[in-house]
Parts: structure tokens; sequence; C-alpha cells
């Protein structure tokens, strides 16, 4: 193989030294991802992980304002309202990617600076080697969405320690560097003014090196923070958040009165009920999870169920489309948030269940 690129569009993957770099190429949208995207990476990582000169990936985004916003969710909602089937399709191709990211069998290092959310962190967080930066926003906002943290964010956010995942995922607050490293969606901390260096190394690595020697690598260009700001709430937030009923962590947030509980309600009161109590019965059941397949066939089936709701529709509409920030969730309370609309989230869905290679 040349170093001529083996895609240049919206994805441009090229080999550079001993490196396959990946780089995600829509600038303007934040770099957000379609399924041509996707497609894209997977052939990328066929010809990479063929490759035998070829010791290290490298995930980068385009432009200077992150490596990915999330999935191209203004098409999923002109499909959903028409019921397309772009979510089936979509959805089923990006859960296989994000389950062999976690697996590919050479070092795979993403870099995270700036915004990354959803489809991003997908693409990022299951890596072997997370780095971020001083300007990392990193956020599963779904919830607001009237969705779920998916792209196997519920494997991730139920690895937190403690409830500190059941905090950002039914939040959906964002991540510096530092607070994602603590919550174990990242692994160092990087200056972005240094990831050119980082870059340049990571092309002249030798072919064969392991992901210990890549670890050392990045370690010597890592400033060693382990911990931000939400880290700091670890222990409000364990004794908050430990509830496996919404309702019970609304009371709790309304019994202990601080400014960090009232501020937590107020985020909470703005998202979709449905949406909530659907993640938070995710979470609680990824932490009994054997792997991250499990956690993506378990999210498939609900994935399919938010793409049918009227909640989906709503809050891309109130966040996306009218940007009015004003979403009219149904059912608009979480008490009226029955057992058997959240039934359907995790029924079995037959021929169209989630099946990897």
């Amino acid at each position: 193989m040349t170093d001529a690129a083996i895609a240049d569009g919206d994805v441009i993957a090229r080999k550079e030294g001993t490196a396959g770099i990946i780089r995600l190429n829509r600038p303007k949208a934040i770099n957000a991802v379609t399924l041509e995207m996707f497609h894209d990476i997977d052939k990328a990582l066929d010809v990479f992980e063929a490759d035998p000169d070829i010791a290290v990936i490298v995930l980068e985004g385009a432009g200077e304002r992150g490596l990915c916003a999330g999935g191209d969710i203004r098409a999923l909602w002109e499909s959903s309202k028409v019921k397309g089937d772009l979510g089936k399709i979509l959805w089923r191709d990006e859960y296989i990617l994000n389950a062999r990211i976690k697996k590919f069998p050479k070092p795979y290092v993403a870099f995270m600076d700036g915004i990354v959310m959803g489809g991003g962190v997908g693409l990022s967080a299951h890596s072997s080697h997370r780095v971020v930066t001083e300007k990392t926003k990193l956020a599963m906002p779904e919830v607001g969405l009237g969705f779920f943290p998916d792209v196997g964010g519920t494997w991730l956010l139920s690895h937190s320690p403690g409830e500190i995942g059941t905090y950002f995922g039914l939040t959906g607050q964002t991540m510096n560097g530092p607070d994602a490293i603590h919550a174990r969606f990242a692994d160092a901390v990087v200056p972005s003014s240094k990831l050119p260096a980082l870059r340049e190394a990571l092309t002249k690595v030798q072919s064969g090196t392991t992901s210990a020697d890549i670890r050392k690598l990045i370690d010597g260009f890592s400033t060693g923070e382990t911990a931000g700001p939400v880290a700091a709430q670890q222990v409000k937030i364990d004794a908050l958040f430990s509830h496996d009923r919404m309702e019970d962590i609304i009371a709790a947030l309304q019994r202990d009165g601080s400014d960090f509980a009232q501020a937590t309600l107020k985020t909470l009161n703005e998202k979709s009920p449905r949406g909530m109590v659907v993640t938070l019965k995710l979470l609680r059941l990824a932490r009994s999870a054997r792997s991250l397949e499990e956690c993506l066939v378990r999210e498939y089936r609900a994935a399919l169920e938010v793409f049918a709701s009227d909640d989906f529709r709503e809050g891309v509409r109130a966040a996306v489309i009218d940007k009015d920030r004003n979403p009219k969730w149904s059912p608009p309370r979480i008490e009226d948030v029955t057992p058997e609309m959240v039934a359907a989230y995790f029924a079995e869905v037959g021929a169209d269940e989630l099946r990897f290679p």
C-alpha cells in the first residue's frame, strides 16, 4: 500500500509512516458522522489491519472545534418522520463498528480534543488509548433528545466509579479532560499544543509495537491529571444517584437542597422523562453485562423503539430543528412513565436483532 488516501472525503484515511491515520473531515459540522462515514472508517480499518507495516491507528478530527459532535441527528429525524429505516441501518452498522474498535488487534489512539459527543464517543472511548486535552468537552447528552447514551455508552458509564456514570448519563453534563479520565472514558491528558508532536512520534513507532509501549509514549506527553470538578462531587453524587428508580433520585435531590442538588434538579427537569427512566434501567442492567456487545444488543433494541417514538422526534425538533429548547415530552412527568412503556424498549426484535460478525 502507498501513502495515497484510502478514503478522501468526509473521512480521510491514509498511511503516514507506520501509522494508519483516520481523520473525520466535516469541520463545519464538527465532524458529525453519517452512515457513509462509518462505512469508510470500517473499510480503512480493513486495510490497516491487513497491512503488516501499520503499527498503530490514530483517530483525529478536522478543524479547531472538536473530534466529533455526534451522529447526523437531522437525517435520523427526517427518516423517523416518514417511518424510514435509516435508524435501523445506521445504528446497526455503527454499533458493530464500536465493537470492532474495542477489539481491534493493533493499538488504536483517539485524539479526543475539543467537542466529543454521542457517536464521537463511540469512535473514540472504546479505543485502546484515549487522549484528552484542556479543550476536551465530552458528553453523552442523549436524554435531552428523548434518547439514551448509546454507542456502548451504557457499558462505559456503568464502569465509571461509584455513581458518576449514572450522573453523567442522566444529566448529559459535560466532562472536561481530567473528569473524562476519572469517569474511565479516557486515559491521558495531553496539552493540545503537544498533539502535533505526539502525532509525529506515533507515525514513527516500529511495527509490532505493543500497547504498553504506546502507553509509555503517550505518558511522556501527559500532564498526569486524573480528576476534574465533577470528581470532587463524587461522595455527594454517590449518595444522590444510588437509587434504581428515577422518582427516588429526584426525591433524594429534593431532600438534599444543596446548590449542586438544585442545579442538577433543574437539569433533569429539562430531560425526557421516558428517556431518563429507560437510561437508568439500561445503566443498571449494564453493570452485570459481561461484554460491550451484550450492552450494544440491548441498546439496539431500545434504539429501534426510540426511532419510532414521538419523544425522539420532539426532542430533535426542539434542540436541532426549531431550536426553541422547549420540548413537549410524552409523557411530561416521570411518574407517568408506565412499566408497559418501558418494556417496549427492552423487548426482543426478532430478525432485526443486532448480530456481530
